[in-house]
């Protein structure tokens, strides 16, 4: 992967895996082996610009608690005696569940438990000017909430005023949980008298699969979550209590993990599956410069589920065509999609040009779960859908439907590293 992303301007970050973590902090010869290996032999071809040491290593792995800071500091060393200390920070990425009740962000702090340990990382990080590492991960707070926070607020879709969500202390109000994670995070840091720490968000996503009772885990939220992250992000607007500071986020994640233990929706965080086609198609673009048929949606589909009732799909049907506003004009008598025998048909032109117009201001692809979305174009004739490689409506990228694994070099060259290369949101490299 590292010789892959040589010479393609790409930031890559590296990350040690938490089942190296006590040999590292432990032996600074053994740190300074591995910057050796995995960093100094690939730059300056490969643009390596962070080390992630471990992952949420206070929250999973407490008994190697202890050597996390020696790490950090053995890996320094390294760096520095490879004069590599300016171009390469180094961090270790924390979960929220290191903040005690987030909410309200004003008021949060790190867990006391950690105390010792999170001032010595916060002073390295002061000491080296790195950034804080945090995992924000709003489908979990959503699961976890049970109910607490509206779906709208984790997908950064817009509430409605009776659902505004606004910290008491400061009032300043939270359009989104994501912000207020990261909010906590600054706030967190305060108490202990740490400023001018940039908080990096090294994990951010939604799961696009999951298991019957993981409803909140689907391709509809995934595509919403993601497509509006990146457009959060691109439009610099920081956070409510940080409007100045940026927020540098990785998306997680590229691949799902087929092989992953845990629930269904554990496995399924992928834009793209194992065997290199894609769950859904996104644009690493500023979305308010594209057109209501978003590239974020070319190459995916909402069509009619075909197990549902035909009454049930008659009456989404009427649904769409009528207050939803959908342009059913192809499907009438005489027009290229109608098709008098075949309601799924009809049905599907309808749903997909509805979700089309409105997935960006919260539209989804529901009807009473007579419908579905899918990366299976169907498209047929004269009859083409709304995010089809065939459409005629303009678009801010080209569009990108799944990909064989014959084409899978050129086609992911193309599409992924073009697009990351030119956006805030790089590629996150474990090794």
């Amino acid at each position: 992967m590292l010789i892959a992303l040589a010479n393609t301007g790409i930031e890559v970050m590296v990350g040690v895996p938490n089942d190296q973590l006590l040999r590292l902090g432990q032996s600074r010869s053994t740190a300074a082996d591995w910057i050796n290996k995995n960093v100094a032999a690939y730059i300056p071809a490969t643009n390596i610009t962070y080390i992630a040491v471990g992952n949420e290593v206070l929250t999973t792995i407490p008994n190697a608690a202890l050597v996390l800071v020696p790490a950090l500091q053995f890996l320094q060393s390294a760096l520095l005696a490879a004069n590599l200390n300016t171009q390469v920070k180094i961090s270790s990425p924390h979960s929220t569940d290191m903040i005690s009740k987030p909410f309200p962000p004003s008021t949060a702090t790190f867990n006391s438990t950690w105390s010792s340990i999170m001032f010595q990382y916060l002073q390295f990080l002061k000491n080296t000017e790195s950034s804080f590492m945090l995992n924000a991960q709003p489908y979990y707070d959503y699961v976890k909430g049970q109910g607490v926070f509206p779906l709208e607020y984790a997908l950064f879709r817009s509430l409605n005023p009776d659902s505004q969500i606004a910290d008491p202390n400061t009032n300043l109000f939270y359009t989104n949980m994501f912000d207020a994670m990261v909010d906590a995070t600054y706030s967190s840091m305060q108490t202990m008298n740490f400023t001018d720490i940039p908080v990096m968000v090294t994990a951010s996503g939604w799961p696009c699969h999951g298991a019957p009772n993981e409803l909140a885990a689907n391709v509809d939220n995934a595509l919403a979550y993601n497509t509006n992250l990146i457009h959060h992000v691109l439009n610099k607007s920081g956070t409510p209590s940080q409007p100045n500071n940026q927020v540098s986020t990785y998306i997680f994640e590229l691949f799902n993990e087929d092989l992953r233990a845990g629930p269904v929706s554990e496995k399924n965080w992928g834009i793209m599956f194992p065997n290199a086609t894609t769950t859904y198609t996104l644009t690493f673009e500023d979305m308010a410069t594209t057109n209501t048929d978003s590239a974020a949606l070319r190459g995916t589909f909402c069509v009619a589920n075909s197990s549902a009732p035909p009454s049930a799909l008659k009456q989404s049907l009427d649904w769409a065509c009528g207050p939803g506003s959908a342009n059913c004009s192809a499907i009438q008598p005489g027009q290229p999609c109608y098709k008098s025998d075949d309601i799924l048909a009809v049905a599907s032109y309808a749903f997909n040009d509805y979700y089309h117009k409105t997935q960006a201001s919260g539209g989804t692809c529901n009807f009473n779960s007579t419908a579905m979305v899918t990366s299976t174009d169907p498209s047929h004739g004269s009859c083409i859908f709304a995010g089809s490689t065939g459409s005629n409506s303009s678009s801010g990228s080209e569009a990108s439907g799944p990909v064989s694994p014959a084409s899978f070099a050129t086609q992911t060259q193309l599409l992924w590293l073009t697009h990351l290369v030119s956006t805030l949101l790089p590629i996150l490299v474990f090794m």
